[in-house]
């Protein structure tokens, strides 16, 4: 089982292999120094490295690292080179770098008045439609200005031109813009598969939305429910009850876990580690939708897009030894691999529980990743939806079949 415990103010995803040892963790801490308000109430950074140079290297024009990491710095032509590169020796032998390493470049311009200019002209350039940064650029020994569309070009040169800054000091780019990135672990509406939930003291992955019986649903795991297997009306939030305070959703289906009937003695059995929570306080959600981040080792929780549900394979529960298919967790994001073994009567580790006909994938999991919902794509980013996940171990993630998750919870429409 794969959900994660949570502290009350900061809830975070930490190892589990097939049980539930789960570990609470605190609140990481930072001795990063932020900005300093200054007495106009404006953010004031600290000294930057190509200010101290500034000041203490003569005709100095920006210093950078180049694509071969050598070191290289801009000095304008009437300065005294050997006592420019003298004190530009002295701060570089801090960085562990050497005056033989350095390559000078000529500078049009000093570093003071790239900064002075910057300053002087980043307020009137960002108040124009279709600006989406500035920059005093060391490695150009220019200010940069970026903008997202040609008509901006025009406005924006002839706005430093109005300001007094030399148009030969300004180079004017096309940029994409810049837009906030929302994870699996932030506030996404409407509310899609693959996207960080919270019930009482714990962390979850939502896996698809549903309706069944009229009711606007998601389908998580049964152990992401306050107890596994029988319905004690779990409520959930988004992403979390600290972060989101109002409900979205209320369990309303979870079948016990039974005993006979092919059940190993001892042991008490279900088909699929699923659960049906139905939506509350007019949440808004979407069908056949799961967050999409990038496909990587590192498990990147940006969402980038959308995955579309445009099948739904309720009848396969041996899937083909060697099969692609792919899961989106609140842990490790979108991972994928090829099943490595079909309809395994599985026992979870430290409980009694057995789940029958699971599947096995060889690709990343961790904790949290609980309730992921586990997909085939079939072209593009159209999806066949197979399962939803709720355990790992010895490499693969383990999921059961969408056609086990309908047997116990009845027939959902999905997309």
């Amino acid at each position: 089982m794969l959900r994660s415990r949570a502290s009350a103010a900061i809830l975070a995803a930490a190892l589990v292999v097939s049980a539930c040892s789960e570990t609470q963790l605190t609140s990481p801490e930072s001795d990063v120094p932020g900005p300093v308000l200054n007495q106009s109430g404006g953010f004031q950074a600290s000294e930057s490295m190509q200010d101290r140079l500034a000041r203490t290297v003569p005709g100095f024009g920006g210093f950078f690292l180049d694509d071969s990491d050598r070191p290289t710095a801009f000095l304008t032509d009437d300065v005294n080179r050997g006592a420019a590169m003298q004190a530009l020796n002295a701060e570089l032998r801090q960085m562990g770098l050497s005056r033989g390493d350095v390559r000078v470049l000529p500078a049009a311009y000093r570093w003071s008045e790239l900064s002075a200019w910057h300053e002087q002209g980043t307020g009137a350039a960002l108040g124009i439609d279709g600006v989406v940064w500035t920059d005093a650029d060391e490695s150009s020994n220019r200010v940069r200005i970026g903008v997202a569309d040609l008509a901006a070009m025009g406005r924006v040169r002839a706005e430093m031109a109005r300001l007094g800054i030399p148009a030969g000091a300004v180079l004017v780019e096309r940029a994409d813009p810049i837009e906030n990135m929302v994870g699996l672990r932030d506030v996404v509406t409407p509310k899609v598969g693959g996207i960080q939930i919270n019930f009482p003291g714990f962390l979850c992955t939502l896996g698809f939305n549903a309706t069944a019986g009229g009711q606007a649903s998601f389908i998580t795991n049964s152990h992401c429910t306050n107890t596994q297997g029988g319905v004690e009306n779990t409520p959930y939030w988004q992403p979390l009850q600290s972060v989101a305070g109002t409900q979205i959703a209320t369990e309303v289906a979870d079948p016990a876990y039974t005993t006979g009937g092919g059940c190993p003695s001892g042991r008490v059995c279900r088909r699929s580690d699923a659960s049906r929570a139905q939506y509350i306080n007019s949440t808004a959600f979407q069908l056949g939708r799961i967050a999409r981040t990038q496909n990587n080792k590192n498990g990147k929780l940006d969402i980038v897009g959308q995955f579309t549900i445009t099948a739904a394979d309720d009848v396969t529960d041996n899937f083909p030894i060697g099969i692609t298919l792919n899961k989106v967790g609140r842990t490790t994001g979108w991972s994928s691999g090829r099943v490595a073994q079909t309809c395994v009567n599985t026992g979870v580790s430290g409980t009694s529980i057995v789940q029958f006909c699971q599947t096995f994938v060889k690709a990343k999991v961790n904790s949290g990743d609980s309730g992921s919902p586990t997909f085939l794509i079939t072209g593009g980013t159209n999806v066949t939806l197979v399962g939803i996940l709720w355990g790992g171990g010895g490499g693969n993630f383990v999921f059961s079949p969408l056609k086990n998750i309908e047997s116990e919870l009845g027939n959902l429409t999905v997309f």
